[in-house]
């Protein structure tokens, strides 16, 4: 018996991989944010959950360790991907402080991918993903990051760009953007990725600093050779351009 971390895909259970399915069937309990266990809970209506709010990752994480060592098989779930900004770390964290622990992490789909193919292709060439959220980094820090990913030219995906409590951080990103980026670089937005309501936008970057956003969009700057190609966002790999 043991752990598995389990991506679920950036919508409301459309994304499953096979893999993550067959972790879900197999497992003898769920656990997990109690907003993304309610996702899939009409899909595995007979598997007992145990779920908890936010900001009580490791409270949870440290009840799938334990569970784990009575002899279940434990689905840990997160959105997305478990590997990014989610709770695959955080498992294998906690679990040094109990016995050995056999863990398992299943991708996902995270929002950067499922966002960008909503919008067309931006994420063609190098790209940069960056959390806006400073609950557990220093803004400082994420300032340098945004800063030198914009010198780079990097395509910038932006997770968490807005909350109740933080409503300007999408502001002062672009500023920092706008000191290495024109104001007509292509961007664009996703909010509710693969679910209900989902909405897309594309806009300018000097557009995107005066845009309310929340924490349910990602954001996409492009690079200097991001292009809108028939209502699409794409950021061109090179193969058309290069020497024949």
């Amino acid at each position: 018996m043991g752990v598995t971390v389990v991506g679920l895909g950036p919508g409301a259970g459309a994304d499953l991989t096979g893999r993550a399915r067959a972790a879900l069937e197999r497992c003898d309990l769920i656990v997990g944010y109690t907003a993304y266990v309610d996702l899939i809970r009409g899909e595995f209506p007979q598997k007992p959950v145990l779920t908890t709010g936010m900001r009580r990752e490791e409270d949870r994480c440290r009840a799938a360790v334990e569970e784990a060592l009575k002899g279940r098989e434990v689905a840990v779930v997160c959105s997305g991907d478990a590997g990014v900004y989610g709770m695959a770390g955080l498992i294998c964290e906690v679990a040094q402080d109990y016995p050995p622990v056999d863990i398992e992490v299943i991708p996902g789909i995270t929002a950067a991918c499922g966002g960008a193919a909503v919008l067309g292709a931006p994420l063609t060439h190098d790209f940069a993903v960056i959390s806006l959220s400073d609950l557990l980094t220093p803004w400082d820090l994420i300032e340098k990051r945004l800063a030198c990913a914009a010198a780079a030219d990097f395509v910038i995906c932006l997770y968490n760009p807005a909350s109740r409590h933080r409503p300007g951080h999408l502001r002062r990103a672009c500023d920092i953007l706008l000191k290495e980026k024109d104001p007509e670089t292509p961007c664009g937005l996703v909010r509710n990725i693969g679910r209900s309501g989902e909405e897309a936008r594309i806009l300018t970057l000097g557009e995107l600093r005066d845009t309310e956003v929340d924490m349910f969009t990602t954001v996409f700057v492009g690079s200097s050779r991001t292009v809108v190609l028939n209502g699409r966002l794409v950021t061109p790999r090179g193969y058309l351009q290069r020497e024949r």
